[in-house]
């Protein structure tokens, strides 16, 4: 069971929280959430637990316990959609029917604009 942890103080690290669900399972992995620009924790992190079981009990017993002066926030880990969102730019850019719009308003723009264009994009090819 994957596991969402928030309202972390930012001085827990892995190991402390693998430590801390450790008491009421077997964690398979604990891993707190660092921003990248800043190189320190973001104040959340996801734990997976071995057994649903023993994952609901540590919910049911961490959720909104107090660790560092903090009152944590403990749920079941929704599953990674906007992860699949984030490089599904694409995926909109294709659904949104890129090909025919092309077709159909590209063709007259470029048949009124490509002499005004056509020198300037000749130039331009030779940077490529």
């Amino acid at each position: 069971m994957n596991i969402y942890v928030a309202n972390l103080s930012y001085k827990i690290q892995d190991e402390d929280l693998k430590e801390i669900f450790e008491e009421y399972g077997a964690v398979n992995s604990a891993k707190v959430i660092i921003d990248h620009t800043t190189g320190k924790s973001r104040g959340f992190a996801f734990v997976e637990m071995a057994n649903d079981a023993e994952g609901q009990e540590a919910i049911d017993q961490l959720n909104n316990a107090e660790l560092d002066g903090k009152n944590l926030t403990v749920n079941k880990a929704k599953p990674k959609e906007a992860n699949g969102n984030r490089g599904g730019g694409g995926g909109f850019n294709r659904g949104g029917g890129g090909g025919g719009y092309n077709r159909g308003g590209g063709g007259g723009y470029n048949r009124e604009g490509g002499n005004d264009r056509g020198g300037d994009r000749s130039r331009s090819n030779s940077r490529y």
